[in-house]
């Protein structure tokens, strides 16, 4: 098995978990853990935009991965989102992820200042450096993060040999592919994870190893069943059940609440594993958005009834 197996397959972001204050709630993101667990993904992406990682604090950042650790004993691959707009405080969260046993550590590059890639690569450099054991994987996210992965950045960023890959959340897969050419350079191992869930085939076709997905925890055995497919060489089947997971996808945006709003409202009403709101300034789930979400339901339904059964 090579280093990085452990970093292929299906990856739910972790949703942020909330009690009816406000307040991190530890136990439901156990509850959430073990759910997905239950589900059969291979791991979980803690601490990113699932989880609300830029309006919690540092230390609800390490009680959250610290309950995921505690839930998941071993039997999930667990990747902790580390980054913060200082680098200090990115450091301290992944000083903490090591010390908790945490499989590798991610970040996205430092947000509102547009900073020289020079900086960028030093703001990552130092965050690995606080996690020496750890290894580290560069979340490319262009439309939230207002900066993009170049191939110089990429290049200069795996002169540092714990970078093992890229989490690729930009719309075009050929990304997926130039990421993944340039990192397997002289047979180096290299993963590369797709990030837009309405393109999980494609991406996976164009050279990802994984998925990372922000919708993943709202259709977990739709996830896992779709990537089966792909391994399988059963193409025709994975566009189709891509199709379902899209119009799942495109119900779950229709709210007018902000759409991890409404996949939390889904899981509670699907299995009754309720895991709190959205923290502000989140748009909060209300009435006015039954109609997206009961929609968004009865397609999981039918999806779950068609491919599992």
């Amino acid at each position: 098995m090579s280093n990085t197996e452990k970093f292929r397959g299906v990856f739910p972001a972790l949703y942020a978990c909330y009690d009816k204050k406000g307040d991190v709630d530890l136990d439901a993101v156990r509850a959430l853990t073990e759910y997905l667990i239950e589900k059969g993904v291979n791991g979980v992406y803690v601490g990113g935009s699932s989880g609300e990682c830029i309006y919690q604090s540092v230390d609800e950042r390490k009680r959250v991965l610290e309950a995921v650790m505690e839930a998941s004993k071993g039997r999930l691959t667990v990747i902790a989102h580390v980054a913060c707009n200082s680098t200090r405080d990115s450091m301290a969260l992944a000083a903490h992820a090591e010390s908790v046993g945490a499989d590798a550590i991610a970040a996205i590059p430092p947000i509102y200042f547009r900073l020289p890639e020079r900086a960028i690569a030093k703001y990552w450099n130092d965050i690995s450096s606080a996690a020496p054991n750890t290894d580290f994987i560069i979340y490319n996210i262009p439309q939230l993060a207002g900066v993009a992965l170049t191939l110089p950045l990429l290049g200069e960023m795996l002169k540092n040999p714990r970078v093992i890959g890229v989490k690729n959340s930009s719309m075009p897969v050929q990304d997926i592919q130039m990421f993944k050419d340039l990192g397997t350079k002289d047979g180096r191992d290299f993963v590369v994870f797709n990030g837009p869930d309405e393109q999980i085939i494609s991406g996976l076709i164009m050279g990802a190893d994984g998925g990372i997905g922000g919708t993943y925890g709202a259709m977990p055995e739709l996830i896992v069943k779709l990537f089966a497919l792909y391994r399988e060489g059963r193409l025709e089947q994975a566009r189709q059940l891509q199709y379902d997971v899209d119009n799942i996808i495109y119900a779950l945006c229709a709210a007018k609440c902000n759409m991890y709003a409404s996949i939390k409202e889904v899981m509670r009403r699907r299995v009754g594993l309720d895991i709190g709101g959205v923290r502000p300034p989140l748009y909060e789930y209300s009435s006015e958005d039954n109609e997206a979400v009961e929609k968004a339901l009865a397609l999981i339904n039918a999806a779950v009834k068609r491919w599992i059964g």
